[in-house]
């Protein structure tokens, strides 16, 4: 093999027809790193096809005065409004919320806020437990021991002993500090009886796995500029490239490839330059997120496979889940720094997470505090009318909120439909002329009834800690935006699309690794679970090694 190791533009790519992956890899994020290091590790040849650029630290705008203006142009969640040459369009006009992502190496874990849970064990159990949805076709204790390889590796900083979780061992590190703030909702849950935990999440606090110490900034969410939190090109894709990975940026797929036998072959895609390459592979890895890789998947037509690849269960898109998230603001009389990181969670709730029938919707949702951030996001914590505050009115708004409030942030289940979907636009491309993904995704009155309950009771919460104001928010359109469920893992190729381990039912040497193969979302931060779940795909594809059919 003639490859090269290391990292390079796609420009520079010069595969010949001899040149094969072992396994290739479409996206450089939290999953498509985790397969790159542990397979790299394991004697594979690894190649990664990474469409955006690996972004420093230095660009990163988190320590400085134009952080905050940065989130709505540079640093916005929907690329959209970034449209940086590596970003796609979305068509969005038939979708309540929008998919955030990011195109870069290391994926939505440059944009993510390292909030760290694990899914709870009644999540992949929701039809037993609820009559809803589907199981699982594994449990949560499948996937522990690869959750706790996944906290070392991830640098994860929290308190053993939840007791929303069976025993286990704990974070590598302890948790961060709650702040006042946090404290704060603390005291008002503790009067009301309702339980809270310190939250964990993927930021170090010592040097460690090219870390170092987190100093609180609270701008987690766009880059951390410190290099404190765990994004994976700075915890994985070193590792992997040392270990002879190779890693090609600037690299838009735009097909999976097919041999006669059906099998996947590698992969087309267009450098930068807009010039067409071909890269061959024995397997490949699809790690897209769930709107590019099922976006994908739907542009690999072929006679064998007229729907798609790996499609013909006709779920490819299908059920896509966003996470609904819903806020409540509690202003204070006393400072509480409440733009103190990390951002990032400080405390969080189970408290109201499973379901009672009672309250007229099944399941629930979790609650975490978060900091208020800065001048520009607290001009905006108090509702006003269509046309907002100006002038006075809007510096006082500025100075009640500004480092004496916190966000309670609720962060609800969405249950899997099939009319929520990803697929191509007719109309709309990406700057190569690629169409383009159709975001279709409507909430259902489960998750009105659900978010509403919990905004009354956020409510109860910040006035029995102490809040003089609360200001309620229904569901954010960009907030926080999983891509989940659009390629469903099961047992039945009819019902799903990959099995428990990601592996394609339709085409034996294609796996996905992302946040595609949900069955229920849960209510919680997607990415431990996605690394897991990479993990325990990764392993398994070493262990049958042997019997895997390959291009």
């Amino acid at each position: 093999m003639t490859l090269r190791r290391g990292t390079y533009d796609a420009t520079e790519y010069a595969g010949t027809s001899r040149d094969i992956a072992d396994v290739l890899i479409i996206g450089s994020g939290p999953s498509g790193a985790t397969y790159a290091k542990y397979l790299s590790s394991w004697g594979f040849h690894v190649v990664c096809l990474e469409q955006g650029p690996w972004v420093g630290t230095a660009e990163y705008t988190g320590d400085r005065d134009a952080y905050e203006v940065s989130m709505f142009g540079r640093w916005s969640k929907d690329g959209n409004v970034r449209r940086l040459p590596q970003d796609y369009p979305c068509e969005l006009s038939e979708s309540d919320i929008i998919p955030v992502m990011y195109n870069a190496v290391g994926g939505g874990s440059i944009h993510y806020g390292a909030q760290w849970p694990r899914l709870l064990p009644g999540d992949f159990r929701v039809r037993t437990l609820d009559g809803v949805a589907d199981d699982w076709p594994l449990t949560y204790e499948d996937l522990v021991p690869h959750y706790e390889r996944n906290d070392i590796d991830f640098a994860v900083s929290g308190m053993g002993g939840d007791p929303a979780y069976p025993d286990g061992a704990a974070p590598p590190m302890p948790a961060l500090p709650i702040n006042a703030y946090g404290r704060r909702l603390a005291q008002g849950m503790n009067r009301l009886g309702w339980s809270w935990w310190p939250a964990p999440n993927a930021i170090a606090q010592k040097n460690t796995q090219g870390l170092v110490p987190c100093v609180r900034y609270g701008t987690c969410e766009a880059g951390c500029p410190n290099g404190s939190k765990s994004s994976a090109d700075i915890t994985h894709w070193p590792v992997a490239l040392k270990q002879g990975a190779t890693l090609i940026t600037g690299a838009r797929v735009r097909e999976i490839s097919v041999d006669d036998k059906g099998l996947a072959s590698g992969a087309i895609f267009l450098d930068t330059n807009g010039v067409e390459h071909h890269i061959r592979a024995r397997v490949v890895v699809m790690a897209a997120n769930g709107v590019g890789t099922a976006r994908l998947l739907q542009l690999s037509t072929s006679a064998r496979f007229p729907q798609g690849l790996a499609n013909s269960s006709g779920l490819v898109g299908r059920n896509l889940m966003l996470h609904p998230t819903a806020m409540a603001v509690g202003v204070y009389d006393d400072p509480l720094d409440s733009w103190r990181g990390p951002a990032g969670q400080n405390i969080h709730s189970y408290e109201f997470y499973e379901t009672d029938t009672a309250r007229g919707f099944v399941r629930g949702a979790k609650w975490i505090s978060m900091p208020s951030g800065g001048p520009l996001v607290a001009s905006t914590l108090v509702p006003h009318g269509p046309t907002g505050a100006h002038g006075a009115e809007l510096l006082q708004d500025v100075k009640d909120v500004l480092g004496h409030s916190l966000l309670l942030i609720v962060l609800s289940e969405d249950l899997p439909n099939p009319d929520n979907r990803v697929d191509l636009d007719p109309k709309l491309t990406d700057s190569s002329g690629i169409p383009a993904p159709r975001i279709t995704y409507r909430r259902d009155q489960n998750n009105i009834n659900l978010v509403n309950w919990h905004l009354a009771r956020a409510r109860e919460a910040l006035e029995a800690s102490g809040a003089r104001q609360v200001h309620l928010h229904d569901v954010m359109p960009d907030q926080p935006g999983h891509l989940l469920g659009t390629a469903r893992m099961g047992d039945d190729p009819e019902t799903s699309v990959v099995d428990s381990f990601g592996k394609s039912h339709d085409v034996p040497n294609l796996y996905i690794a992302d946040g595609s193969v949900f069955v229920t979302s849960g209510g919680v931060n997607p990415t431990n679970t996605i690394a897991a779940l990479a993990l325990r795909g990764a392993t398994e594809m070493v262990r049958r090694a042997a019997e895997q059919e390959v291009a």
